[in-house]
């Protein structure tokens, strides 16, 4: 778990509905370097480990040329995913981009295997696009087991508390809650048009799932806190990981969560078991 700030100053007026996860026929996004003739490049594939490492790259178009005019979502034109093979190491960073279309950004990088994940929505597309690339960090490289399942999380005086499943093939409702020194939290700011922004990311090929936020800050609803409500879909049955990302008192924090699948109880009465009826498929299928 690790406190970061957002160091890059580009806003938008992106939708607030869902992005990310969006890969081929059903599949979870990430896990391809190329879809739909975009492709993600990056300046090198061998990096130094370090604090602070500067990682560049480009999104390639199917002219074969750098992409340069992007729809906002939750505010950027992009949302750059960092993340080890092991789980460990998570970074969630918005990076700049020049006029040719390159973009930069740093990260804290540890020795071992990693995925970028670059979260977009290309103009001329008809929707977002995750591309997924691996990336080797040189040096000694001792792999972490992966967390247990837990329901709480830590990150500094915060603790999160996680409550709903994960159903495999249905949309189902995630309720994660934050409190501060055992007080309930009830003023998070906004945060990527959000009071949360959810990573989900299948253990074992780290394919990355479509999470949807319920609300939005100033739609007359959401409360800012303590809770933080979602909506995801398992396309299978596994093991998840969860990096809630929530922004309080100015600086950006990240919980997370490991995750098994629950299998679906039998509805009764018509009425969805999971998500409390409340499932939005329309916003769950992938472009």
């Amino acid at each position: 778990m690790n406190d970061h700030t957002d160091h890059t100053g580009h806003h938008g007026h992106g939708a607030h509905g869902a992005h990310g996860g969006h890969g081929a026929h059903g599949r979870p996004g990430g896990l391809e370097v190329s879809v739909d003739g975009y492709t993600l490049d990056v300046d090198a594939t061998i990096l130094a480990a370090g604090p602070r490492r500067p990682v560049g790259f480009r999104v390639i178009g199917p002219d074969g040329r750098p992409v340069t005019d992007f729809v906002a979502e939750h505010e950027k034109e992009l949302h750059f995913i960092a993340v080890r093979r092991d789980t460990a190491g998570f970074q969630h960073v918005h990076p700049v981009r020049d006029e040719k279309g390159d973009w930069s950004t740093e990260l804290d990088l540890e020795a071992g295997d990693w995925r970028f994940f670059a979260d977009i929505h290309p103009v001329g597309h008809d929707g977002a696009l995750t591309l997924g690339i691996d990336v080797a960090v040189a040096g000694a490289y001792a792999p972490r087991p992966l967390p247990e399942a837990t329901r709480t999380a830590r990150t500094g005086a915060y603790t999160v508390t996680l409550d709903g499943v994960l159903v495999p093939g249905e949309a189902s409702e995630l309720t994660l809650t934050v409190h501060r020194d055992g007080r309930p939290v009830t003023d998070l700011e906004p945060y990527l048009a959000a009071y949360g922004h959810l990573v989900a990311l299948r253990v074992g090929d780290l394919g990355y799932l479509h999470v949807h936020p319920e609300g939005h800050p100033g739609d007359g609803a959401t409360a800012p806190g303590p809770a933080i409500g979602f909506m995801a879909v398992a396309p299978s049955a596994g093991t998840y990981r969860l990096f809630l990302d929530f922004q309080h008192d100015g600086v950006v924090r990240t919980a997370e969560f490991t995750v098994h699948t629950t299998e679906a109880a039998p509805a009764h009465g018509g009425h969805q078991h999971h998500g409390h009826g409340r499932a939005h498929p329309a916003h769950h299928t992938h472009h």
